[in-house]
C-alpha cells in the first residue's frame, strides 16, 4: 500500500488588489474541496473517483470560473469543457462547447467510460448527454450577475479579460494595446483565470487528474482552451497526475500537463524536479501553474504567475491552502 495524495486548485494569476475578503472565500472553498477529497481517500474511494467528485464541487460553486460562474462569450452566453484521465491505462475523456450540462467534469467521465471516443464537443456532447441521461439546466443557471458586469466591462475594453471578477479601474477606459500581456502576441487586459482542477493519487498508486472550466471572458464564440485537451491542460499516467491553469495559448503550445511526465519518464527525475523544469523550460512568455501528484505520494504545486489558488494534502498530515508564493 502506498500513501495517498490530493491537490486542487482555482486557477493561475492573482491581482495583488485582490479584496481580502474574495481572498478568504476563496480559502474556504478550496479548503472544503480539499476535505471532501481527503474523507474520500481515506474510505478508500479511487483517485478517478475522487477527481470527479472534488471538481464536482467546485463547478457547482460560482465563485471559480467553472460550471456555475463561468466566463461569458461574446454572446453573454457559457461554453464550458472539461477533460479526466485514469493514470492507470492512460484513458480519458474530454468534452467542449457544454452549454446545458450542470456538471461537465462528470460529462467527460461519461465519455471516458460509455463512449468510444476521448473527446465530444458541441452539439454532439449535449446530445450524449441527454441520451446518457445527466442533469441539465438552461443556459442561464451558470450566468451570475458578477460576470454579466464584467463582460461588459470586456466590450468596453475591447478586450479578452482573464480575471473577470477584479474591478478594473480605469480598465475600461484604458487603450488595450498599452497592455504589456499578450496572448498568441495580442495584447490583452490583465491576467488571472480561474480554472479549477484537481490531482490525486490513491493508496493503491494509482493518478489521476481532471480539469474544468468557462474559459475566457468575452471569448469568441467556439473557442476551444487547454483544459479539455489531453497533454495539455490535463494529464495522468502511471507516474504521475497533472492539472493546468493560466494563459491556455500557451499551455497548449507546451503540452504542459504531458510534459511533466515526460521530463519524470525520460529524464529519470522526481516530481518537484519535473514541475520546476517545465516551468521554466516550457512556457516562453506565457504564465501559468499547474498541480501534480506522483505514484509515490508526492504533490508539487509549480507556477510563474503571481500567485495560484490552491490547496494540498498528503496522507502523512501535511495540508496547506495557498494563494501566493
Amino acid at each position: 500500500m502506498g500513501r495517498w495524495a490530493i491537490a486542487v486548485h482555482g486557477g493561475a494569476g492573482i491581482d495583488p488588489n485582490l479584496p481580502v475578503e474574495r481572498q478568504e472565500q476563496a480559502k474556504q472553498l478550496l479548503t472544503r474541496c480539499l476535505n471532501l477529497g481527503i474523507a474520500a481517500l481515506r474510505s478508500n474511494v479511487s483517485a478517478i473517483d475522487v477527481v470527479e467528485l472534488v471538481v464536482r464541487e467546485l463547478e457547482t460553486d460560482p465563485l471559480f470560473n467553472s460550471g456555475r460562474g463561468s466566463a461569458l462569450t461574446e454572446n453573454g452566453t457559457v461554453e464550458m469543457e472539461a477533460s479526466i484521465m485514469d493514470g492507470t491505462k492512460r484513458r480519458c475523456g474530454a468534452v467542449s462547447g457544454i452549454t446545458t450540462v450542470k456538471n461537465p467534469i462528470s460529462l467527460a467521465r461519461l465519455v471516458m467510460d460509455k463512449s468510444p471516443h476521448s473527446y465530444l464537443a458541441f452539439s454532439g456532447a449535449e446530445e450524449f448527454a441527454r441520451k446518457q441521461g445527466v442533469e441539465t439546466v438552461d443556459n442561464d443557471y451558470f450566468v451570475t450577475e458578477d460576470n454579466v458586469g464584467m463582460l461588459k466591462l470586456a466590450k468596453e475594453a475591447n478586450s479578452i479579460l482573464f480575471d473577470y471578477r477584479v474591478p478594473l479601474i480605469g480598465c475600461a477606459g484604458a487603450a488595450v494595446n498599452d497592455s504589456p500581456l499578450q496572448m498568441n502576441g495580442l495584447p490583452i487586459s490583465i491576467y488571472a483565470p480561474e480554472t479549477v482542477g484537481c490531482v490525486v493519487v490513491d493508496r493503491e498508486g494509482r493518478c489521476a487528474a481532471g480539469t474544468s472550466t468557462g474559459g475566457l471572458m468575452n471569448k469568441m464564440m467556439g473557442r476551444i482552451g487547454d483544459s479539455p485537451l489531453i497533454g495539455a491542460g490535463t494529464y495522468a499516467s502511471e507516474l504521475c497526475g497533472v492539472s493546468c491553469t493560466g494563459e491556455g495559448e500557451a499551455i497548449i503550445r507546451s503540452t504542459l500537463a504531458r510534459d511533466v511526465s515526460a521530463v519524470m519518464e525520460y529524464k529519470g527525475v522526481g516530481l518537484q524536479e519535473a514541475v520546476d523544469y517545465v516551468i521554466k523550460h516550457r512556457l516562453d512568455e506565457g504564465f501559468a501553474g499547474l498541480i501534480a501528484v506522483s505514484n509515490k505520494g508526492e504533490v508539487v504545486c509549480g507556477f510563474n504567475s503571481n500567485g495560484m489558488f490552491r490547496g494540498c494534502a498528503t496522507e502523512d498530515g501535511f495540508i496547506e491552502v495557498a494563494m501566493w508564493e
